[in-house]
């Protein structure tokens, strides 16, 4: 069983990699094999909408310039996916954006390659902003024919500075029973 994640953060590393790293932890100790992606330095397009991947129906974006299509096929291989990314004024970073984006119309365009998969998102902010970046990954896994488990609170961590989020008990609680709750859905999907 593979659980893989992306930390959309443009700082490699920073809050929302311990976030995820947390979540990843407890997958670990259940006996997952977990790998995290990240895509701080990684130019990633956006999409063009020109739907070519709904012609050739190859799992592949036409633009490959970039990582995308690996991604693709990365999420398309696991279990279960992890989403992450700080807040930027209210919504997810760019770059994560375009991996939804792009793989969202490949996994659609290819029979929902993603159906049934386990989907969790996770989401750093500073005080306030966060909930909406929440709800628009949660989007993409639901319209994806995904399934989502819930925490104990929201999947979110609070903290500015690198490093901060680790001081959130709350948060931290709550990515450590995200993780259990991940392990426990996915498990039984597989029985």
């Amino acid at each position: 069983m593979k659980v893989v994640a992306f930390n959309g953060s443009a700082r490699k590393d920073g809050n929302t990699a311990i976030l995820i790293r947390r979540v990843l932890k407890v997958l670990e100790e259940e006996g997952f094999k977990t790998e995290l992606i990240q895509l701080a330095g990684e130019p990633i397009c956006g999409c063009n909408a020109c739907r070519t991947c709904y012609t050739t129906k190859n799992e592949r974006c036409i633009i490959d310039e970039d990582k995308v299509n690996e991604y693709v096929q990365k999420m398309k291989e696991a279990d279960g996916i992890i989403l992450g990314s700080p807040t930027y004024f209210s919504m997810m970073t760019p770059e994560m954006k375009a991996l939804i984006d792009r793989a969202g119309y490949v996994a659609r365009a290819n029979d929902h390659l993603f159906k049934r998969k386990v989907g969790a998102a996770v989401v750093a902010f500073r005080r306030a902003g966060g909930i909406p970046t929440f709800d628009a990954i949660n989007h993409f896994f639901l319209i994806s024919q995904m399934i989502v488990p819930g925490s104990s609170y929201w999947n979110v961590g609070i903290g500015l500075k690198k490093g901060d989020v680790a001081q959130d008990e709350e948060g931290m609680k709550t990515m450590d029973d995200l993780g259990r709750n991940m392990a426990w859905l996915i498990k039984k999907l597989k029985n």
